[in-house]
């Protein structure tokens, strides 16, 4: 049996199988150029496989066609589904939709009097000294104000006009709106009004419908109807491409990556559960390979070709429950993932006066310079150019054919140009290596700015945690990045170029389900929570389906607190006693902003359940060393690098020729099939027997 583990990223797809079919990992073995096969104990093997997102002429959808090369099927074959045990993706294809705002077209139908709430929304200056502020655009199209009203505590003051209502309605419809989100006062905890208009909505023929006490029971009108609104605008786009998958692959269970690290079944993924599907898997297989390497505070730093994702991990997952991502609010709990646009395909240029790398990406068509497509110069090529990637130790996917080696030329031509540029509108002289290097040091500054957001300015000493480094590009700066923060430790999976789409593999099922609770924090208000939380629970085991490869599973009860009179709110296990929840928030409170007002009552403004099933996840091989101790690895080339503005000879050592024990000394280059490692100077890399490479500074 074949299980897939997929990530479709914004250049690459990478795939992770396991199988226990022979003549799969034989007929692969003649191709090590494009597939990496580990074997595993039991007879099995894993299959590493990256292949772009994107590539029109070749194919329709990159994890359909992985799958078809990892069996070996032409293109128009049928895929042999029984052979297929399970699929488990990420995708980014409602983040996509969302960043160039392709979603479906929407009608928002509010209570009467708050046509333009979301418009509004909290009046937040994000550049407090812009004279000229730019709203968000909204992603709804229209809008219907519906005569109806209840007041805070339930009472019904105005009720649904009906007649008015299907009018107004089926006149939106006629105009080829399919798609509405609905979004009443009050309605999270009167929801009478929201159940009637979102049948008569069905009867009309609308075929997503988006009620704001199902996506987001929560209080504050303008963030349960933004994420109604999302909900609404991106599930049509996810159906589609849910069942385009499936389509491929009839009887073959399908399972999907959420925003919250958990994963849940294809039919049941959700517009508002799938902006950050594909980091979440990242986060996922960083906590858990770091976990196996005998780590607990991780710093997880995905570099991948369009962003960087970053993340902290102190014993469990962390979520926010408040977010923007790509200029829509949304109040869903997702992984706090702090994301910036640098990756290897973030294109450098020159503005006349400083040097800029990115927002912009060169994606993978056209692809940095050295992709052969006509691409401009891109963090990738910079590494090109100071000696930090070779061409014939990269895929050989490039040119109309997908079959020629990057271009080093093409990058020498670029930066010499750029050189020359450099110096006429500043006089300032450089070599086209530090210019490289100039624009280097930039993005990894704006990197460990982003991890900084994360851990120190919330309270956490960043020196004392693991640097979990992944994505296809994050080898490359690891330990310049490491640098600039202070850390000590740098922690590199065997699949750290794929780890998003391994920690699929890894994930559990989890189902959330949260509630408006918004009394004070007293000892008589327990058994109402209690209450609450059975009532959740309940909720949340008819949406579970019985999972037989499940090993068990575990449920958490949360409460978000917050200061009377205040807005921000932290999370707290729940218990019976409230002087430990109390400790709890005051602790993290002091933490994060650094002081407590104990005086202050606590609000329990919301509480969730999770419950986890856990699933049975990929094994790893031990190795054992072949080689004497005191016998180092040897390497297959010396080559010339520049890093701390010098030309080193530096040792290149493929990672299949290491063993454990091994030790290496930077300035040095670990090549493996589907990343590259630079050791910097100061730097040592330790394999383990787990063949995880362990970076530690040498002082």
């Amino acid at each position: 049996m074949l299980k897939v583990f997929a990530d479709r990223g914004g250049t690459f797809t990478d795939l992770v199988a396991v199988t226990d079919n022979q003549a799969i990992a034989n007929n692969l073995s003649n191709h090590p150029e494009r597939f990496l096969i580990v074997p595993l104990p039991k007879g099995q093997w894993v299959i590493v496989y990256k292949l772009l997102s994107e590539n029109p002429e070749q194919y329709q959808d990159a994890a359909i066609q992985g799958i078809r090369d990892i069996m070996g099927i032409s293109g128009n074959e049928p895929i042999p589904t029984a052979e297929i045990e399970v699929v488990k993706m990420g995708t980014t294809v409602a983040t996509n939709a969302l960043l160039e705002r392709k979603g479906d077209r929407v009608v928002l139908l509010i209570t009467k009097g708050f046509k333009d709430a979301l418009q509004i929304g909290y009046q937040n200056r994000p550049d407090i000294f812009a004279r000229h502020i730019i709203l968000p655009t909204m992603l709804y199209e229209q809008v219907i104000e519906v005569e109806e009203r209840y007041d805070a505590n339930g009472q019904e003051l105005v009720p649904v006009n009906i007649e008015e209502f299907k009018k107004d309605l089926q006149a939106v419809y006629n105009t080829g709106i399919k798609s509405c989100a609905i979004v009443f006062m009050h309605s999270y905890r009167y929801p009478e009004h929201e159940q009637q208009v979102a049948q008569l909505a069905k009867e009309i023929g609308f075929t997503q419908i988006s009620v704001s006490h199902q996506v987001s029971p929560l209080m504050k009108l303008v963030s349960r109807g933004d994420t109604t609104v999302v909900d609404a605008y991106l599930t049509p786009i996810l159906r589609r491409y849910v069942n385009q998958v499936a389509s491929q692959l009839p009887g073959v269970r399908l399972m999907f990556m959420k925003s919250d690290g958990g994963l849940v079944a294809a039919a049941q993924f959700q517009g508002k559960d799938s902006i950050l599907s594909g980091p979440a898997g990242g986060i996922v297989g960083a906590v858990q390979t770091s976990k196996r390497a005998g780590f607990e505070l991780v710093i997880t730093f995905d570099m991948g070709g369009t962003s960087t994702d970053v993340a902290h991990f102190k014993g469990e997952y962390e979520r926010q429950l408040d977010s923007e991502i790509a200029g829509a609010r949304m109040r869903v709990p997702v992984l706090a993932i702090n994301t910036i646009a640098a990756g290897g395909g973030s294109i450098l240029f020159f503005d006349g006066s400083s040097y800029r790398v990115g927002p912009e990406s060169a994606g993978s068509n056209p692809g940095p310079a050295c992709y052969r497509r006509g691409g401009s110069l891109a963090v990738t090529d910079a590494n090109v150019m100071l000696g930090k990637i070779h061409p014939h130790y990269f895929p050989s996917v490039f040119g109309i054919d997908g079959n020629l080696p990057l271009d080093k030329e093409i990058v020498i031509q670029k930066f010499t140009q750029l050189a020359q540029d450099i110096e006429s509108a500043t006089g300032n002289s450089r070599t086209t290596e530090q210019v490289a290097a100039g624009f280097i040091a930039i993005a990894v500054e704006n990197m460990a700015n982003a991890i900084k957001k994360i851990s120190l300015q919330r309270g956490y000493d960043v020196t004392q945690y693991v640097l979990c480094c992944f994505g296809g590009a994050g080898g490359q700066v690891a330990c310049l990045i490491a640098n600039t923060l202070g850390m000590k430790t740098i922690v590199l999976h065997p699949y750290a170029g794929v780890l998003s789409a391994y920690g699929m593999g890894l994930a559990d099922v989890r189902t959330i389900r949260e509630e408006a609770v918004e009394r004070p924090l007293t000892p008589e208000s327990i058994p109402q929570l209690q209450q609450l939380m059975e009532s959740l629970e309940t909720k949340v085991r008819s949406e579970l389906t019985v999972d037989e490869a499940s090993r068990g599973e575990e449920v958490i009860r949360k409460v978000n607190l917050k200061y009377e009179g205040t807005n921000s709110t932290l999370t707290v296990d729940f218990t019976w006693d409230v002087a430990v929840m109390r400790q709890e928030f005051e602790i993290e409170h002091k933490s994060r902003y650094g002081f407590i007002q104990s005086e202050k009552a606590l609000i329990a403004e919301s509480a969730s359940v999770e419950v986890i099933q856990k699933m049975d996840t990929p094994e790893e091989a031990l190795m054992t060393r072949t080689r004497p101790l005191d016998e180092p690895p040897t390497p297959v080339e010396i080559v010339q690098m520049f890093t701390a503005n010098q030309w080193h000879d530096t040792p290149v050592y493929q990672r299949e020729n290491l063993q454990p024990d091994d030790r290496i000394s930077g300035p040095a280059i670990i090549v493996e099939k589907i990343s590259t490692i630079v050791v910097e100077p100061n730097w040592e890399a330790r394999l383990t027997e787990r063949n995880h490479l362990i970076l530690k500074r040498v002082y």
